[in-house]
């Protein structure tokens, strides 16, 4: 799309809503992270973003803080005003009642209950609206948004840790620690930008982790456990402490362990039964399928090799950030294994990608790009 339209000014009051809109993070999903800036003569009148969920709209807190200034001026909106009744009123509807002349616009809103409407409503009344400043941008504030409204799952990133030689554990299962204590800091971030955390039974067994945001200050996440035959035991970590009910325990659909699963729901923690492969894994994507359902609009996955790899070969998961430690460990446990790619044609490769020195491990993050099609998953 031509930007040309656009002047520099133009980029500045989008950019500060940007930076604005992150103010949101971990507070507002299943919604979008939204900025706003009105801007009068050249001045900015106000701003405001979306703070948390259920809260006002980055618009309306703009707006407000704008009162009689905004008739005239030009709003800057990250994300396409909402046109519908949500948790809140028309975003629209409040910017054509305060004399608004302009809207900037960095991107559409892709919810099939928006998209494009709310723009067509604003040019119905004379508005002058604009689209597409910074639209890569503000698409990537949103990732996490973007896919869950569109395919009602979860945005899935894979966090893994890793040797020189790409293990993410030894011979006999040890994994503490091989990353840095820098590189685990900013874990705790990403856990509380994120809805949910996801391990598999192995992990949980080897690590007894509790997956809960500590370095930093945030919300906690929900616990996801993927566990077929319930084996996980009554005095773990996240089935004891303070937030065991934001934990899950995925089961396979003919778990029997009646007792267990009473015991454990008597505690607070959530057990669902999930449908199995016919190879008697966990079916991944059910899983995904009922976590959207539940509104958890983003996953970090923290292991292991099981997950990650089931998570790639069904082509579920959408990110990747990796910690390469300056360690070789020889026979070891690989981050992927098993995966069904016959030649470099079929490589999983990725776009979008970053390489960042985090002290003495480099940390690389890219979106998954598939090229081949997945496995279809037979019926049971």
């Amino acid at each position: 799309m031509s930007t040309s339209r656009f002047t520099p000014a133009d980029y500045v009051y989008l950019q500060k809503a940007l930076e604005l809109a992150a103010g949101g993070c971990g507070f507002v999903s299943p919604n979008p992270m939204v900025g706003a800036v009105v801007v009068k003569d050249g001045e900015i009148a106000g701003t405001g973003y979306h703070r948390q969920f259920g809260g006002d709209h980055a618009e309306v807190e703009a707006l407000r803080e704008a009162a009689d200034l905004a008739r005239g001026a030009t709003l800057y909106c990250t994300l396409e005003p909402c046109s519908h009744f949500g948790k809140t009123p028309p975003c629209v509807n409040r910017i054509l009642d305060s004399g608004i002349a302009k809207v900037i616009i960095g991107t559409l809103d892709p919810n099939p209950l928006v998209n494009g409407r709310g723009v067509n409503i604003l040019r119905e009344h004379g508005l002058v609206v604009e689209i597409g400043l910074l639209e890569e941008a503000c698409y990537e504030l949103n990732e996490n948004f973007f896919k869950f409204i569109t395919s009602r799952l979860p945005f899935v990133t894979l966090k893994v840790a890793q040797s020189l030689d790409a293990k993410i554990a030894d011979a006999q299962g040890n994994s503490k620690w091989i990353s840095n204590a820098a590189a685990r800091k900013l874990v705790h971030r990403w856990r509380w930008q994120n809805d949910a955390i996801l391990i598999g039974i192995g992990t949980a067994l080897a690590d007894n982790p509790q997956l809960t945001v500590r370095e930093e200050p945030g919300p906690q996440p929900r616990r996801i456990i993927v566990d077929t035959n319930l084996r996980l035991p009554l005095t773990a970590s996240i089935l004891t402490d303070a937030q065991v009910t934001k934990t899950i325990v995925a089961i396979g659909e003919n778990c029997r362990e009646r007792e267990k699963i009473a015991a454990i729901a008597n505690r607070g923690a959530s057990v669902w039964p999930v449908r199995t492969t016919p190879d008697g894994s966990l079916d991944l994507r059910h899983l995904l399928e009922r976590l959207g359902q539940e509104n958890i609009a983003s996953v970090l996955v923290e292991g292991g090799r099981r997950i990650f790899s089931s998570l790639l070969e069904t082509q579920l998961a959408d990110r990747l950030k990796c910690f390469i430690a300056p360690t070789i460990i020889g026979d070891g446990i690989p981050a992927f294994q098993g995966l069904p790619l016959d030649n470099l044609q079929d490589a999983i490769t990725f776009t979008k990608t970053t390489a960042e020195i985090i002290g003495d491990n480099v940390l690389f993050s890219g979106r998954l790009h598939y090229r081949r099609s997945p496995q279809a998953t037979p019926e049971k």
